[in-house]
């Protein structure tokens, strides 16, 4: 199957639908995206005529509600726009025989285990986010068996701002910086994603669940170090390098149960396309390598 030649993203202002873009039109490949003033997720009713508008021969869903505490306390509006509109956007794509692409998270699972979590792994969201979004995976495949379903994890990247920026602000303003130590995962570059996504578009009949992320897994206060020691090697005045680990426990800004360990595997990735994510660190690197000394 070639390459996609006519992208529609949902998701315009999002980190990952803004680097589809700019990454897409890089090569070659005609790419769009719509934002809630112009499909209202909330209303699923209305996604097929609104879809209908426009031309593509692929719909790459990142939009939805990521605010995991707004998630738990608006529980009934996740469940529409996480889990009920993926169903109506892949359900418009099987009619007119389009693509469809459902971005997805690790926090469909428990985080009960300490191994990294396949495919085939039991679901077992604790929180009302990994609830709706796995009540989207589901409506998504129900409407279009052939349908992609991508996880991914800790996004960062160039068009918006994420972890690795917020600790290192913190730390050029004071000593004192902190992050969670007793929480596991993968953080993943928004642009390898992309390209990721794009190898898995170009093969003959790709369909169903693949983990997309960077190699090897850390701790909330493991990536806040890397990303401090990587932007005092880049020359970012700095007042420390070092981050205070706490617990998820009692910490006054979580209103949601969090999974404790989510590193996923890419083996079925890797596997089908060849291609070995490099390590976390590594792309951490280079985003604040290409966000730091491009000024």
């Amino acid at each position: 199957m070639p390459a996609p030649t006519k992208v529609l993203v949902l998701g315009a202002s999002g980190r990952l639908g803004r680097a589809l873009l700019r990454i897409y039109r890089g090569a070659g490949i005609s790419a769009s995206a719509l934002s809630h003033t112009d499909l209202d997720l909330s209303r699923p009713e209305d996604i097929a005529t609104r879809l209908a508008r426009y031309e593509f021969d692929v719909l790459i869903n990142t939009a939805g509600i990521t605010d995991v505490d707004y998630c738990e306390a608006n529980e009934g509006l996740a469940m529409t726009v996480n889990g009920q509109a993926p169903g109506a956007a892949a359900a418009h794509c099987r009619e007119r025989g389009a693509r469809f692409v459902q971005i997805s998270t690790d926090y469909v699972f428990d985080g009960a285990g300490r191994e990294p979590i396949t495919e085939d792994m039991p679901c077992k969201p604790v929180n009302a986010y990994g609830r709706s979004k796995l009540e989207g995976e589901q409506t998504a495949v129900a409407a279009l068996p052939e349908a992609l379903v991508l996880r991914v994890s800790w996004l960062f990247g160039i068009e918006k701002s994420s972890f690795p920026d917020r600790i290192i602000r913190q730390a050029r303003e004071r000593l004192d910086v902190s992050a969670v130590n007793d929480k596991w995962a993968c953080p993943t570059y928004a642009d390898d994603v992309c390209d990721w996504m794009l190898a898995l578009l170009s093969m003959d009949d790709v369909k169903g669940i693949f983990h997309l992320c960077n190699s090897g897994a850390c701790s909330w206060q493991e990536y806040g170090e890397a990303a401090l020691t990587i932007a005092s090697q880049l020359g970012v005045p700095l007042k420390t390098t070092s981050v205070r680990g706490h617990t998820m426990e009692g910490f006054a800004p979580f209103l949601a149960a969090r999974p404790a360990y989510t590193a996923l595997s890419t083996a079925k990735f890797t596997a089908l396309t060849g291609i070995q994510p490099r390590s976390w660190d590594a792309a951490l690197e280079d985003y604040l390598r290409t966000k730091h000394l491009s000024r």
